[in-house]
């Protein structure tokens, strides 16, 4: 047993998409977040750039003594996997989870068509992170977006009316009409806007997020280690930090995930 936390960050709002399915599956297990807000978005940023971000809220996790780092971003999935592991699991013996490899594979189990669709940040979408994840198998069409302007409408807690829905309909349209059945929402933002989304699609087009197939890699992660914290350990105590001002961001944060957020404080990295 291992009582140690969980690490995830995100580069603002999103992660916490992931945040909720990793507590929903493991209710015992204690969280520490931090969402990069001084730096967000992402998206829009150099990879290079995304990547010594990212390294330095990693840092920081790992100076906190967390069992486990989840990138709870596509973006910084895309730019820092590959430094994290050797960073981190090889050199430190901390298990890395990303987001990009479970919302394939939930993908490519969930079309029917065999035409998926996958929408995130410009840099995701430039990163062809996706293509990659899904190169391996044959038959499969995929089309990407980019759709910038759904991370700042999340980070403003806009998750309804006109102007989304008119920038959605503008997104979404080449999607539509390439026929897809399967709709990967590859950025940890985008969930928040499911219902916009789930409506300009049509609900026949299944909407694949990727916390739910993260969260269950956490649990087979930890399980095969035997690092589950303990029944015994008593009510894990959750611990929430933004590196911008903290005020708005713990409003909003508590709105999409509840009391249990609690204090949000102001970390340096």
């Amino acid at each position: 047993m291992d009582a140690a936390p969980i690490g995830i960050f995100d580069s603002g709002l999103g992660g916490l998409t992931v945040a909720r399915s990793v507590m929903d599956k493991l209710p015992n297990e204690r969280i520490i977040y931090i969402g990069d807000t001084a730096n967000t978005p992402y998206g829009p940023k150099p990879i290079a750039l995304v990547r010594e971000l990212a390294l330095n809220v990693m840092d920081e996790m790992a100076t906190r003594g967390v069992k486990m780092i989840v990138i709870a971003c596509n973006t910084a999935s895309a730019a820092v996997l590959r430094d994290a592991r050797e960073r981190y699991e090889v050199d430190a013996g901390i298990p890395v989870i990303e987001v990009i490899q479970p919302a394939a594979r939930r993908a490519v189990a969930a079309t029917s068509n065999r035409r998926i669709g996958v929408i995130g940040t410009e840099a995701t979408v430039l990163s062809r992170a996706y293509l990659d994840a899904f190169a391996a198998v044959p038959d499969l069409t995929v089309i990407q977006q980019a759709c910038p302007r759904f991370v700042d409408f999340v980070e403003a807690g806009v998750t309804t009316g006109q102007q989304l829905y008119d920038v959605a309909t503008q997104y979404l349209r080449p999607l539509k009409e390439a026929d897809i059945d399967t709709l990967v929402l590859g950025c940890t933002h985008y969930p928040l806007l499911t219902g916009v989304i789930s409506h300009v699609m049509d609900e026949q087009v299944t909407l694949v997020s990727s916390a739910e197939s993260t969260a269950n890699d956490v649990y087979a992660k930890l399980v095969d280690a035997d690092s589950l914290r303990s029944d015994s350990a008593g009510a894990p105590e959750h611990e929430f930090y933004g590196t911008g001002p903290v005020d708005e961001f713990g409003m909003l944060a508590r709105r999409f995930l509840g009391p249990v957020v609690g204090k949000v404080q102001h970390v340096e990295v």
